[in-house]
């Protein structure tokens, strides 16, 4: 009996421990386990939440977008560009001359703030050289060759800093509306858009800033002095004055003594543009009257007051010479001479811009119900 009592307590012993140990075990595999079923937890929560996000049912966001979307739609962009993120968009441009090499930041060491445009042809290569000596460093120097011989200004240093649109027989206006939509030439503060015939011996282009500035002139142009005849009184220089705004034309001339031609009114031949009225004066060029006739009789609709802002500056003139260089490129069908058809074009596009401002203002008038009073000034330039 104690015998057999000792081998029951060992055999007991025996269950214990062999208990104890698997339970040990068991614990063990069990403990392991657990940082795994967070992990996996963890993953379900995610998942719940990004199915509720992405699929538009987590109603706690407040967020009424599709957050999966990554489309751009901005309709204040530039037309055109209203699916391009706006800090990308650079709507407006400049004629500055970068480099093919190098960091871009570090090609641009001085900014030109103004701008000098002549139409011009290699026959007044010298002339345009004394020209462009008068404006310092800081224009940006813009050529448009009528003859399309642009590669002979190579001889001059300055040329080949300059900027060279060259297309066969075209006149100013023509390449202006093209080259110098306002977006273009948006960094210059003022925009000089001249003929090649004038001698500039009697100006200086800073200085001529300087007045422009100091009297608040938007729109403006250098006194002329000729040994031939003048089209307008307005342009003619009026020694001893800095600038003068008003000019006492031949009778009949002007409506109102505020309105152009007697106020109000720069000719096309040599006109200098602030930024925001080259902005306006753009738009009044037409695509089909390459010559400009008419412009600027209309330039008054872009300053306000216009018998205020525009105006001809005495101290610094110029002179007409008068030479023949872009009439010459004209057709000399029925033994005419070249210019005589380029002069009728002329007169031609001057009544037909006249006709089209007089319709448009009075689609204006009529669109927006105003009555245009029996005296109006509408039909009187």
């Amino acid at each position: 009996m104690e015998k057999n009592g000792r081998i029951r307590g060992g055999k007991d012993s025996l269950y214990v421990a062999l208990g104890t140990i698997t339970g040990v075990i068991l614990g063990f595999m069990i403990g392991i386990s657990l940082p795994n079923l967070d992990k996996t937890t963890e993953q379900f929560r995610f998942y719940s939440n990004a199915k509720g996000n992405y699929g538009g049912q987590n109603k706690s966001s407040g967020n009424p977008k599709n957050s999966s979307s990554t489309k751009i739609n901005v309709p204040e962009n530039p037309r055109g560009a209203e699916t391009l993120p706006p800090a990308i968009i650079q709507p407006e441009t400049d004629f500055y001359l970068r480099r093919l090499w190098g960091k871009p930041n570090e090609d641009l060491k001085y900014k030109q703030k103004y701008l000098v445009a002549f139409t011009v042809g290699a026959k007044q290569k010298q002339s345009i050289d004394a020209s462009v000596k008068k404006f310092s460093s800081n224009f940006t120097i813009l050529l448009f060759h009528y003859d399309n011989r642009a590669s002979e200004w190579d001889e001059f240093e300055w040329s080949k800093r300059a900027i060279h649109v060259s297309v066969r027989k075209q006149a100013k206006w023509w390449y202006a509306k093209r080259f110098l939509h306002p977006d273009i030439v948006a960094s210059y503060e003022y925009i000089f858009l001249w003929d090649e015939d004038l001698g500039l011996q009697h100006f200086n282009a800073e200085e001529y800033i300087k007045l422009v500035r100091k009297h608040g002139l938007e729109i403006s142009q250098p006194a002329l002095e000729t040994k031939g005849y003048l089209s307008w009184k307005m342009t003619q220089r009026q020694p001893g004055k800095d600038i003068h705004r008003y000019v006492k034309e031949r009778d009949g001339w002007c409506s109102d003594p505020h309105l152009p031609p007697c106020a109000g009114f720069v000719e096309i031949m040599a006109p200098v543009f602030s930024r925001k009225a080259w902005r306006c004066a753009w738009y009044l060029i037409q695509n089909d009257l390459v010559h400009g006739w008419g412009l600027d009789l209309s330039l008054q609709s872009c300053v306000e007051p216009a018998h205020e802002k525009i105006g001809v500056v005495d101290s610094q003139w110029v002179v007409h010479k008068m030479l023949p260089t872009l009439g010459n490129e004209g057709s000399s069908n029925d033994g005419r001479q070249p210019w005589v058809a380029v002069r009728e074009r002329c007169f031609n596009e001057w009544s037909i811009f006249k006709s089209r401002m007089k319709e448009a203002k009075i689609k204006y008038y009529k669109e927006n119900g105003i009555i245009i009073e029996a005296n109006s000034t509408l039909n009187k330039n």
